[in-house]
């Protein structure tokens, strides 16, 4: 897969999920365009995961650790640039690695992730 394939088929996802690492909590509106971004691709919640861990976590949590980092917001544009570089290397051992550790880089935004999984949940009209 290339770069550009990678931007249409998640770019707009890994933006939509980018609000579960700034320095605030996301809100009302972060959320319900979380979910609907989601319910979009039709991503069930094990693929879901799986994003989280290996193609957002491993990128977006040196955001959150780096002191010169955005807080508040992020540059879109930057911040795909990251995400697609990193996806297009993730493969082989990158990627056994970063299944490995990707407890890790979760654990500070797992509170989030739940949060959203349950809004989702609610969403599908399934029970959480």
């Amino acid at each position: 897969m290339n770069a550009q394939q990678l931007v249409d088929e998640r770019g707009d996802l890994w933006l939509a999920l980018a609000p579960l690492w700034l320095d605030r909590e996301p809100g009302e509106r972060d959320y319900a365009i979380m979910v609907s971004t989601i319910e979009h691709h039709g991503l069930s919640l094990h693929q879901l995961e799986w994003i989280f861990r290996l193609e957002l976590a491993p990128v977006m949590s040196r955001h959150q650790l780096s002191i010169t980092s955005e807080w508040r917001q992020f540059d879109d544009y930057r911040l795909m640039k990251q995400l697609v570089g990193h996806n297009l290397r993730l493969k082989g051992w990158r990627r056994r690695g970063w299944a490995l550790f990707s407890g890790l880089t979760t654990m500070m935004v797992r509170h989030r992730w739940a949060e959203l999984m349950n809004r989702l949940l609610v969403a599908r009209g399934e029970p959480s």
